[in-house]
């Protein structure tokens, strides 16, 4: 899956290849320590705030939940 933010798809690749990494061969035998892909997650961050606000995406219009609300959009 690509990211928001097409300019944001390398690191997030990154980062996915990190996590899977960190996942399978850290967390699954119990090192629960998750700072091996900090530093990708933080670019990573970065990256997304900045391709939200390039499409004037506000972090609280993802943050609110509309399933069961008057704003959730019905099928027409």
């Amino acid at each position: 899956m690509n990211s928001i933010g097409e300019s944001c798809n390398d690191i997030k690749k990154q980062y996915d290849a990190c996590f899977q990494s960190w996942f399978s061969e850290n967390f699954l035998k119990g090192d629960t320590n998750d700072s091996m892909c900090a530093p990708i997650f933080q670019a990573y961050q970065q990256c997304l705030k900045q391709a939200m606000k390039d499409q004037k995406i506000e972090l609280k219009d993802i943050e609110t939940n509309h399933l069961g609300s008057k704003n959730e959009k019905s099928p027409s």
